[in-house]
């Protein structure tokens, strides 16, 4: 399928945020675990999927919630799950809670592990033997990053620990008193390997200030100086945008 066709135009940012939990919801019913990702992007996505859940018949949401398998794609070093501030904390408030899931449901790197690197190599392992991600939910950061795959990054980068980039703690500082010094410097996240090996990847983009770095990574050649412009190799990426983020595309 040409890229051009695989962008879906929404009205608006809340009809991105409905189109993104009904895909969410139809991956939860695959046979392979979904990945998901935390962000302000996030969280009207979050919102429409627990509505949609609370609408089914009780016996379909219940299989639903009984087989619910997703791997996050990053968490803060030094950040437990009780810090209201990781994202382990965030799933919880957003799913977790609400949907009264078992522990291990929803799992998440431990920012807190003695040894980053090793922790990096256990939550691979984790999801290699959960089968690998069936539908990766994939926010964009304003350097270009998906997860945590900061600049430079290449196609084939693993699972792992990494130190942050000033843009990330500027675009993330709002979770910290607006104080950019306050991010963590280093998270551990999924890399480009494990979110090009799912099945479907869904990139859900609002807003005019991800206009350019989106048409950039949609546009124009594959560098590892933008990662998310990996995607475009993917079979079976979606783009879900609202009028201002796809503002500059020219994809026809």
């Amino acid at each position: 399928m040409a890229l051009a066709a695989r962008v879906q135009r929404q009205p608006d940012a809340a009809a991105v945020a409905e189109q993104a939990a009904e895909r969410l919801l139809a991956g939860l019913a695959g046979r392979r675990p979904v990945g998901l990702a935390t962000g302000r992007t996030m969280e009207p996505v979050y919102g429409a999927l627990r509505r949609r859940l609370a609408a089914l018949p009780a016996a379909q949401r219940a299989a639903l919630l009984a087989g619910w398998r997703s791997f996050n794609l990053d968490e803060y070093v030094g950040l437990a799950p009780s810090d209201p501030r990781s994202f382990a904390a965030t799933m919880a408030a957003a799913l977790a809670g609400p949907l009264e899931l078992r522990p291990g449901q929803l799992q998440l790197p431990d920012g807190t592990a003695p040894w980053p690197d090793q922790e990096a190599r256990r939550y691979a392992a984790a999801l290699a033997a959960a089968g690998g991600i069936g539908l990766q939910l994939l926010g964009l950061g304003s350097n270009g990053h998906v997860g945590f795959n900061e600049p430079p990054c290449g196609a084939e980068a693993p699972c792992r620990c990494l130190e942050l980039t000033a843009a990330t703690a500027l675009q993330n500082a709002s979770a910290f008193g607006g104080d950019p010094a306050a991010v963590p410097s280093r998270a551990i996240t999924l890399g480009m390997a494990e979110i090009l090996a799912a099945e479907e990847i869904l990139l859900v983009v609002t807003g005019a200030a991800k206009a350019e770095i989106l048409r950039r990574a949609l546009e124009e050649p594959p560098t590892a100086a933008l990662p998310a412009s990996w995607l475009q190799q993917h079979p079976r990426l979606m783009v879900l945008v609202d009028p201002p983020a796809a503002s500059r595309l020219r994809l026809s």
